[in-house]
């Protein structure tokens, strides 16, 4: 990207420099508990055997504590100190949490870490009543949330965290990175600490010195990675930043200035939201076939739903019924809170559609209402629970067949070719196949590949009159590294006329050999029952 592409870009850095206390302060709000006597809190990790301070409160910092501070000299200052330990998973799902909500202002969200986000706003800024009118309703949002917030825009994302930590709440216009920053220390550029001390040495204490200097010394002193570090931190080109989610192949939205909580109200934006869209796909002859409603609530909270249909979707008829369908199965209601102050629907995949004749073809039109059950089935249980059976070519019984997702296979499935049953003959293969073969007892089998005369399945005997076979499968050993056996498949009835389907899981005195290496005996197992 050129340095003129990326001055159009407008980047907001949004910190969260308390994240760790926030979270645990939010957490005893909801839990009506309060900070008991207002005690100074921090957060404390483990660093090189020791516990250093992670995180603070306000109060805690007015009393001279910092971040890296030993647990026992801050004691010593403060004996009334709250401790509570670091939760790392939580805090960044606590991030991912804020980010989730970010998503309002703009789809295009980056991470951070360990405490910020990156807000790509080129472009949607005017919705909003511009950038400052952004940033301040960013801010005070999140701030009525229980977070200490800093935040900035700048064209490039290493300009905007930088002023973030120094100078929150700038703006700086496109060409004014390197004279907004120049001022700042070396350490803002957040280079690490030898690079950092290496500056310091060297007499270039703030940004402006080291951008003073020529950028081929300071390659050759510090690296290529500091020197692309401080172009882009100067405005003179940026990477992207790698957004957590994919951006939408469409979105739409509404906003209510009273928010909304009673489910008549969802449905009937989800309604208006689902003809808008398939509005806007209809003009580029477009269906979805992955769909997402996003519910944002006034305390930051948000819910997604998702729904995928096997084919294309041109009715918002059907996205409708879809999403009452998943929302009626949720196990975990859609609670509203104190209300949604938005709605989104975004629909992440598309397809072209293809247009048939519906009305003359029977078969077309039988289709059509299979994939319409599978996916309102699919929207209320599971899409990984409403499968098709598809052929598989091997020779293997457990493998034959392969289970998949209906609404993504359906048509494979009925264009599928099974084997074809050989007229007045018996079926090769049982009605009902276990899903792991069962071991039997044999006492004795003729040998070397006869059938047993008699065998014991859960601890019944049963004695055999009639047999067909054996019908030998040998296993792929291009897959199984040999360690699977030649089996000798029998299709066998025992007196009360019950047909089984066994096996003989090895060849005698050819795979199945004892400790001292002589041949055993190997083991018999059934493996499916036949009607």
């Amino acid at each position: 990207m050129s340095a003129s592409s990326a001055n159009r870009r407008r980047i907001l850095s949004l910190w969260l420099p308390r994240l760790p206390i926030d979270r645990i302060q939010r957490f005893f709000n909801s839990a009506g508990l309060g900070k008991a006597n207002h005690e100074p809190s921090i957060v404390v990790i483990k660093d090189n055997n020791a516990l250093v301070i992670h995180a603070l409160d306000e109060a805690a910092e007015r009393l001279g504590l910092y971040i890296g501070q030993p647990l026992a000299n801050a004691r010593a200052m403060c004996p009334d100190l709250k401790v509570f330990d670091a939760d790392v998973a939580a805090d960044a799902k606590t991030l991912s949490d804020v980010a989730d909500w970010c998503d309002r202002f703009t789809p295009l969200v980056a991470l951070d870490p360990p405490h910020g986000l990156f807000l790509d706003i080129t472009g949607c800024a005017h919705l909003f009543g511009g950038e400052a009118a952004l940033l301040t309703t960013l801010v005070r949002a999140l701030a009525r949330q229980g977070f200490a917030v800093g935040a900035a825009i700048a064209g490039t994302s290493i300009c905007a965290r930088t002023l973030t930590r120094q100078a929150s709440s700038s703006i700086v216009a496109d060409g004014g990175e390197a004279a907004a920053i120049e001022r700042f220390p070396v350490s803002a550029l957040g280079a690490g600490e030898a690079i950092t001390t290496g500056l310091r040495r060297a007499g270039l204490k703030t940004i402006g010195d080291v951008a003073s200097r020529a950028p081929s010394e300071i390659t050759a002193r510090f690296g290529a990675r500091f020197s692309t570090l401080l172009a882009h931190a100067l405005g003179q080109g940026d990477a992207p930043i790698s957004p957590r989610k994919p951006l939408p192949d469409y979105i739409v939205e509404k906003r209510f200035a009273e928010p909304i909580a009673t489910d008549t109200m969802i449905a009937m934006t989800l309604s208006r939201l689902a003809d808008t869209l398939i509005a806007s796909m209809e003009k580029q002859g477009k269906g979805a076939r992955r769909l997402e409603a996003a519910f944002f609530r006034t305390d930051g909270v948000v819910r997604a739903i998702m729904v995928e249909t096997g084919r294309p979707v041109t009715k918002s008829t059907v996205i409708d019924r879809l999403f009452r369908e998943r929302l009626d199965a949720l196990a975990d209601p859609l609670d509203p809170g104190f209300g949604f102050d938005m709605v989104r629907l975004s629909a992440s995949r598309t397809e072209i559609v293809v247009q048939e004749q519906r009305d003359l073809d029977a078969h077309v039109h039988d289709n059509d209402e299979l994939a319409a059950l599978i996916d309102r089935i699919a929207a209320r249980i599971g899409g990984k629970r409403v499968v098709v059976h598809l052929p598989e070519d091997t020779h293997i019984p457990e493998c034959a067949v392969m289970a998949a997702p209906a609404q993504h296979h359906l048509a494979a499935a009925m264009q599928a070719e099974w084997p074809a049953r050989v007229e007045s003959e018996p079926p090769l293969r049982p009605l009902r196949l276990f899903d792991k073969p069962e071991p039997i007892k044999v006492p004795f089998a003729a040998v070397p590949d006869g059938p047993p005369h008699q065998f014991t399945w859960r601890r019944a005997l049963h004695a055999v009159v009639r047999v067909e076979g054996p019908e030998r499968i040998a296993m792929e050993w291009w897959r199984q590294d040999g360690k699977q056996l030649t089996r000798d498949y029998f299709r066998i009835e025992d007196a009360e006329g019950l047909r089984f389907w066994i096996f003989r899981d090895g060849l005698y005195e050819g795979e199945v050999f004892d400790g001292d290496g002589k041949p055993a005996s190997p083991g018999w197992y059934v493996h499916g029952l036949f009607a």
